[in-house]
């Protein structure tokens, strides 16, 4: 039996799951799909169950699958995964907007909200019908005919020139290496130079390589002594897929130019002036220039904390590295020797306190005295070693479950991320479809047979994405199109996982999450200490790196469509307004902003500190009424959790917090406040 077609509730027995079963699944699902569709699109009185209630049934079954084939060629990228995707990726594409063409359909759905019957629907039920005659809008359902066929033909090639970028970026991320002499080794710890060593023997070479996945790469800059090697290593991470790259096969120039092109063309069919106009229409955020105002505000709050904290930098490097000419290179190094010398804390220090499964374990402690679970671990069918499987828990009753695939392994796409395996809906026999999740990281993988050790950003990461997992596993709506992270705005999705990062830097919650790999000692009081000192450590310059990234999407799409000459030129123009030690010429950060070329942030990039005054103002609650407070966990679960994109955001967030939300709380969690 083709495992991608199964409907049963088991999981996904992933062993039996090949790249030759993709086409003929998703040949079938997408024919079967389009019969059902061409009868619901006729209906004169359609009610609930006749046309959303069976759309959902048909968009489950295709979503599942194709969840998936996505799930295992980012995580297996074998050349077989990438074909079975990329020849796929262009009919799923058309499906889906040849179905927000569908007028028959769209008048359906019209016909659907102006009936009687509307009014008695629920809030969820409601939501779902307004949502999806907003996106048959911006599908193009009205244009005229030859306009609807750009449209399609325009969305068919932006999901091929994202699945390229992506490709790109992964490609040229494996294809570099450099073996290390042992000289170039000076300041490596054990923990990373093992890491090194086990890369080296991957790849057939004796002694340590360095590499450019995450890890590795982050190994050599925040540790190595030798100036030149970090150069190096900087050099080949910051110009990968681009003409400054040394593999010119994998340059993400031209796929960059003819994205913007592309999406400037599709807003303007769908009469709007640029593409981030179009990109607010479904966000909280009501307008391109409140949003640059909000971003150019707080770059004026931070711009003067991170002068202070760039001049810090450039007096230490000077006086006691010997770096009189501070670079790029040398920033992240020299921040972590600062942070050594001016609060006794490195990243290497805390590694033995933050074994990832003592780390694990207390993530779920947090996560069941907050929202009242529990999360067990349970026998599954998995992709690779190092992945698990776990059920949540209710008074004994399953409600969700999740796997967790830590580790940074060959073929696995860098970065973190949360994704959809299956939605919680109700299936007709009046039983619960339950969610299941896809959580992803890339940390160091074990070594030696030893459990992995977890740097305190990794930690933080690891939370972030759990928060993801949350949204998702944690609602109680049982309309898929609108439980969990469905239907809630991109610039409140990441509301949950900003929220829970910050047990992370509360010394309550670190108790649960750190004990020393041989001793199993807690936490030193004097490195808790430091730790927590360190919260707001270089916060400046960190703020004004995120902006950079938020106002140079913003710019680049809300324009006409530019070259990669152009966007190098307004990156460039960004850089001068906030990077305060602006990068090399060669530098080509945008080859690699999958986020806004291959993901889904573009224009929306500033979601991220959009949604950080929301999750910081949420957990202001928490300081007052105790960050453990089983009640306060409820009422977040309850209000904001359990609703998933039911409700409008603002509306959720005003529900749990009392009030709309302010910026003070993300002012004095980041050390920005006056």
């Amino acid at each position: 039996m083709n495992m991608l077609l199964s409907d049963a509730p088991d999981l996904p027995a992933f062993r039996a799951i090949t790249p030759e079963l993709v086409t003929p699944a998703i040949d079938t699902l997408l024919a079967e799909n389009r019969a059902a569709i061409a009868a619901l699109a006729a209906q004169d009185a359609p009610d609930w169950g006749s046309l959303p209630g069976k759309l959902e049934i048909l968009e489950d079954r295709l979503s599942k699958a194709w969840a998936l084939v996505s799930h295992l060629n980012a995580v297996t990228n074998s050349p077989a995964w990438r074909e079975a995707y990329n020849n796929n990726l262009p009919k799923i594409s058309a499906y889906y907007t040849e179905l927000g063409q569908n007028a028959a359909l769209y008048g359906s759905y019209e016909r659907l909200a102006q009936s009687p019957a509307f009014a008695g629907f629920s809030a969820a039920q409601r939501q779902t019908v307004s949502n999806a005659l907003r996106d048959f809008r911006l599908s193009g359902v009205a244009l005229p005919e030859a306009q609807k066929q750009r449209f399609a033909a325009i969305e068919e090639r932006l999901s091929a020139l994202s699945s390229k970028f992506a490709d790109n970026l992964l490609d040229a991320t494996q294809a570099w290496q450099r073996p290390l002499a042992e000289a170039e080794l000076a300041g490596i710890p054990d923990s990373h130079r093992a890491l090194l060593a086990q890369l080296a023997e991957q790849r057939g070479h004796e002694g340590w390589m360095a590499t450019l996945d995450f890890p590795a790469y982050l190994a050599v800059m925040m540790h190595a002594d030798t100036r030149e090697l970090r150069q190096t290593v900087y050099r080949a991470y910051v110009t990968r897929a681009s003409d400054q790259g040394d593999k010119p096969e994998f340059d993400n120039s031209a796929l960059m130019a003819e994205i913007l092109e592309l999406r400037h063309e599709q807003a303007q069919l769908l009469g709007y002036a640029s593409y981030a106009e179009l990109s607010l229409v479904p966000k909280m955020a009501e307008s391109v220039d409140k949003v640059m105002a909000f971003l150019h505000e707080l770059a004026d709050r931070a711009r003067p904390a991170a002068e202070r904290d760039l001049a810090e930098l450039k007096t230490f490097a000077a006086a006691e590295l010997g770096i009189t000419d501070l670079q790029p290179w040398d920033t992240t190094y020299v921040a972590e020797k600062l942070k050594q010398q001016k609060l006794n804390l490195s990243q290497e220090a805390l590694r033995p306190y933050f074994p990832a499964p003592v780390v694990i374990a207390g993530l779920f402690s947090i996560a069941e005295t907050l929202f009242g679970v529990s999360i067990t671990e349970a026998e599954a069918e998995v992709w690779a070693d190092g992945v698990t499987y776990y059920e949540i828990r209710e008074h004994g009753e399953l409600i969700a479950g999740f796997y967790l695939d830590p580790y940074a392994r060959a073929n696995k796409r860098g970065g973190a991320w949360m994704a959809n395996c299956r939605s919680r809906r109700r299936l007709a026999d009046g039983s619960l479809q339950l969610p299941v999740a896809f959580l992803t990281c890339n940390f160091n993988p074990p070594v030696d047979g030893k459990p992995a050790l977890l740097t305190h950003d990794e930690v933080t990461t690891l939370f972030h994405e759990f928060g993801h997992g949350i949204h998702h596993m944690l609602t109680e709506v049982d309309i898929s199109a609108v439980g969990g992270i469905h239907g809630v705005a991109w610039d409140a999705v990441e509301l949950p996982s900003q929220f829970l990062e910050h047990w992370c830097a509360e010394s309550e919650g670190l108790a649960r999450m750190t004990k020393h790999i041989e001793t199993g000692a807690p936490l030193p009081d004097d490195l808790l200490h430091s730790l927590l000192a360190a919260k707001n450590f270089q916060s400046g310059l960190m703020t004004l790196r995120q902006l950079e990234f938020a106002l140079f999407d913003l710019r680049i799409h809300r324009q006409s469509p530019l070259s990669a000459v152009g966007i190098q030129r307004e990156l460039d123009a960004v850089r001068a307004q906030v990077n305060l030690l602006p990068p090399p010429s060669w530098n080509r950060f945008q080859h690699s902003f999958s986020h806004i070329f291959a993901g889904g942030y573009a224009a929306g990039y500033y979601s991220y500190k959009w949604a950080e005054v929301l999750s910081t103002d949420a957990f202001s609650r928490f300081e007052e009424e105790g960050i453990f407070n089983p009640e306060t966990g409820r009422s977040f679960r309850r209000e904001i959790l359990a609703k998933g994109g039911s409700q409008p955001a603002l509306e959720l967030f005003v529900a749990f917090r009392g009030r709309e939300p302010k910026i003070d709380a993300l002012l004095r969690h980041t050390g920005l406040t006056a």
